[in-house]
């Protein structure tokens, strides 16, 4: 089984989970998807960060996953299934496996974070690739891990593994520090995990992106991509930098609570956040609308 063989390369949307008061909005979460599904992204990551994941219970987990499984199209789609516990991560990754998915996206363990060194975390890398069909990304996201960052070292190590097809780097420094030592022959594909990094990773060997805003303006994210795989470096340097300005005002400022509101400014379902995650405040989302419309996004409304 070797698809995941084929590099990871493109834009991913982390979709997010719409809630209607207390529960997940499933239909809401499909009417963003049908949306998404008819964009040029390569495909989603579903419970990732921005999708709420980890104020998700087991039972909304696996209810968002069937939404996805039923509206993915031809995308192809990322789940998170990291956890504290090795057993744990194992087990949500067969699930996912098992639903047709056709990357696992595993984050840090970061509880214990003291005790996660190099060597616990490449052993834990190592035993999900080991026992899991689907293909593995790493998940570097130090801002979500308790400051849990995986060594350059382990990196490289793990990129020469079988089931290990790459890893979504989301830390402030974005994937260059390692993107330099991967072996280019490696199958290991680099993904961005933000807009402010994206653009300046693909010139380092990116092949892609994880990124929030691809939730909001699609299409312009994808074009970034386009235009640096055409040799267009000044234009997508342009666009890339609008977008940078526009993730400012979003998820840069909010979080996910962000991505929400310019959502449901666009014409999606984004909603309030689930608590204790507060929504944007009214004066944040007219600059957010402001951000949308001096990007070219939106049109002002007289």
């Amino acid at each position: 089984m070797n698809h995941h063989k084929q590099r990871l390369a493109g834009v991913f949307a982390p979709v997010v989970t719409p809630f209607q008061g207390e529960v997940p909005d499933l239909d809401a979460l499909a009417f963003n998807l049908r949306k998404l599904r008819q964009t040029s992204l390569t495909g989603f990551l579903a419970l990732g960060s921005n999708g709420e994941a980890k104020s998700l219970t087991e039972e909304e987990r696996l209810l968002v996953l069937e939404v996805f499984a039923q509206e993915k199209g031809d995308k192809v789609v990322m789940v998170g299934t990291g956890y504290e516990s090795t057993k744990e991560t194992i087990d949500k990754s067969h699930i996912a496996t098992q639903m047709g998915f056709d990357y696992i996206s595993v984050l840090t363990p970061h509880y214990h974070a003291k005790q996660l060194d190099g060597a616990a975390l490449l052993r834990y890398y190592e035993r999900i690739a080991e026992a899991v069909a689907a293909p593995v990304l790493l998940y570097n996201a130090p801002q979500f891990a308790g400051g849990v960052q995986i060594p350059l070292k382990t990196i490289v190590e793990l990129a020469s593994y079988p089931n290990i097809a790459g890893i979504k780097d989301s830390s402030a420094a974005g994937p260059g520090r390692f993107l330099a030592e991967i072996d280019p022959d490696e199958d290991f594909s680099v993904l961005a995990g933000s807009i402010d990094s994206f653009y300046s990773s693909l010139h380092l060997g990116a092949s892609g992106g994880v990124l929030s805003l691809a939730n909001v303006v699609p299409e312009a994210c994808v074009e970034v991509y386009n235009l640096f795989l055409q040799g267009m470096y000044d234009r997508a340097r342009e666009l890339s930098a609008g977008l940078i300005r526009l993730n400012q005002s979003v998820s840069g400022a909010w979080g996910v609570a962000g991505v929400k509101a310019a959502m449901d400014l666009i014409g999606l379902r984004g909603g309030r956040p689930r608590e204790p995650l507060m929504p944007v405040p009214a004066e944040a989302i007219a600059q957010i609308k402001q951000a949308l419309i001096s990007e070219g996004f939106l049109v002002a409304s007289l």
